[in-house]
């Protein structure tokens, strides 16, 4: 394993060099693991490991390439990950989307566009049309979060929210259901994040989507103490 690390290794840095830039080629598997002084079959288990983080990509019979290197691409395998998180280290990632959530929402606020506001308003009105049906809300509720983190310009923190977000879309679900204000409640809240956002109030966009987190914080984690008592009985 220590030598397939240190293949990785010496790929990323030609990478980071730019020596092999974003779609670029790499040199045949036997060439670069000469030119790296590797093994072949280091530099195969290399290749296999940063395409599976999508760092290369391997085309059948034409080679192996460089990804575009893309934030969204790179991180496209934080929400898969983070759906396997369970109990306490659901609560982790809830915390860290209480850090980032406000602060992103915030600059969404400074950047937002006109075209940016229309879509929020289009995924209120859907999210409205759902009445009683979680599942269709819940949809509604993600777009609409997706749009504001978009509207930051930053992919790299609307690809980490995006992924972080993914855990809870089920426990969201599962709120609306049993809980029978919840719709209302989350309505209420986007609301105020759209009109905040609407107003290009930095600091009030931050308050209203703070409360916002805070409110799904709060109920998670009362649903974890309340599974871990059961289970301890």
């Amino acid at each position: 394993m220590a030598l397939t690390d240190a293949a990785i290794e010496q790929i990323r840095d030609l990478i980071r060099s730019g020596a092999l830039p974003p779609g670029s080629r790499l040199p045949p598997e036997n060439e670069l693991a000469a030119q790296l002084g590797l093994s072949r079959n280091s530099m195969r288990e290399a290749v296999k490991a940063l395409e599976l983080v999508r760092v290369l990509d391997v085309r059948r019979g034409d080679g192996t390439y460089v990804t575009s290197l893309e934030p969204r691409l790179l991180l496209d395998g934080l929400g898969l990950a983070v759906d396997l998180l369970q109990d306490d280290s659901i609560l982790s990632v809830v915390e860290v989307r209480r850090l980032l959530e406000p602060a992103a929402t915030g600059l969404a606020a400074e950047r937002i566009t006109d075209e940016g506001l229309r879509g929020l308003n289009a995924r209120l009105q859907e999210m409205e049309e759902a009445g009683t049906d979680a599942e269709r809300q819940v949809a509604a509720d993600a777009a609409f979060h997706l749009e504001v983190f978009a509207a930051t310009g930053n992919q790299t923190l609307l690809s980490v929210l995006d992924g972080l977000s993914s855990l809870t879309l089920r426990a969201r679900i599962w709120r609306a259901v049993v809980e029978g204000d919840a719709i209302s409640e989350t309505l209420h809240e986007h609301r105020a994040i759209f009109n905040a956002l609407a107003k290009r109030d930095r600091p009030l966009a931050e308050a209203a989507a703070l409360i916002h987190v805070n409110t799904s914080e709060t109920w998670l984690r009362s649903v974890v103490v309340e599974t871990d008592g059961r289970s301890t009985r």
